[in-house]
């Protein structure tokens, strides 16, 4: 997958989760985002790119 698109989707993700209408639909986007976050974290260690760039845990 192309980094772009992951960091794309990961603030997709983010904002539809500020704007869910239900606490589920929020738990759910919130999930996405962290699944999301967890891949790029990955992508940027195989990069040798600094993780601390996407709100390292």
């Amino acid at each position: 997958m192309d980094l772009n698109y992951l960091l794309s989707r990961h603030q997709i993700s983010l904002m539809l989760a500020q704007a869910a209408p239900t606490i589920e639909a929020r738990h759910s986007h919130r999930g996405l985002a962290a699944g999301y976050a967890d891949t790029i974290r990955s992508m940027q260690a195989l990069l040798g790119a600094d993780a601390s760039l996407v709100g390292g845990r």
